[in-house]
């Protein structure tokens, strides 16, 4: 992996050094393609379930000379922290264990885990910048959101959980998400620095897609429409594109 990282790193510089650079005197239409991370809190109906929340992702689309950038991006997501209680507490026995098929004591591992894709239309606006291809950067996007429960037991086998019981625990929910950005977008006259930076606000419309919880099996699923809210930030790693530097030759 980290050779990987490496080659890709050292493609890149290479790439920016041997191409056209018109960023400081004009507009340009170009690729764009970053990596992302965001940072989210949650609220709504999916504070029920998970704390903060960290999206891994990528997107790529193009802007225009106009300053209209179009992009599709997609996104991990993953956390820690586990706003559900008693999910378990029906497998547990009398000293408060759970244990595996051997009887030893199981450890079960629950994050939440998820992605979204999604389409976005946005535009930079050249205000404080240095040229006219940075500034003030907004978009919005609709797409498609998941997440759910993912439950471990890493080496050891816990028949109540394996397989598909996991389904009975694990809050699989999708549906449609809408987002937000605004922020700044650097891009610059020349080298490396290429990035954008700003709050991210993002909500789902999302339904339960099991139709029963093993822990709640008298309790019918919800199926109404839940409200998934999220809100921080964002901040990418811009790879613009150019076209070649022609090459110049001059005769006497």
């Amino acid at each position: 992996m980290k050779k990987y990282i490496l080659f890709i790193f050292t493609l890149y510089i290479s790439f920016i050094s041997f191409t056209q650079r018109n960023v400081k005197d004009s507009s340009i239409s170009t690729p764009w393609v970053s990596i992302h991370y965001n940072g989210m809190f949650t609220y709504g109906d999916l504070a029920d379930r998970y704390g903060y929340l960290n999206h891994l992702g990528f997107s790529a689309g193009y802007k225009l000379k106009s300053n209209w950038v179009f992009t599709s991006d997609a996104a991990f997501i993953f956390g820690n922290q586990v706003n559900l209680t008693g999910v378990f507490d029906h497998l547990l026995d009398s000293q408060g264990t759970m244990t595996d098929v051997n009887g030893d004591i199981g450890m079960v591992y629950a994050n939440p885990r998820g992605m979204h894709i999604n389409f976005c239309i946005g535009k930079i606006i050249p205000v404080f910048s240095p040229n006219n291809n940075s500034g003030l950067y907004f978009n919005f996007g609709v797409g498609y959101l998941a997440h759910h429960l993912k439950i471990e037991s890493q080496d050891q086998v816990i028949p109540s959980i394996e397989l598909d019981y996991r389904k009975g625990y694990d809050r699989l929910t999708t549906g449609v998400n809408i987002n937000q950005f605004i922020g700044y977008s650097f891009m610059s006259n020349s080298g490396f620095y290429n990035f954008y930076f700003g709050a991210y606000f993002q909500q789902g419309f999302t339904k339960n897609r099991r139709t029963i919880f093993f822990d709640q099996p008298d309790i019918p699923v919800s199926q109404d429409l839940m409200f998934d809210g999220q809100i921080g930030f964002r901040f990418g790693w811009l790879i613009p594109v150019y076209k070649r530097q022609p090459k110049s030759y001059y005769f006497n």
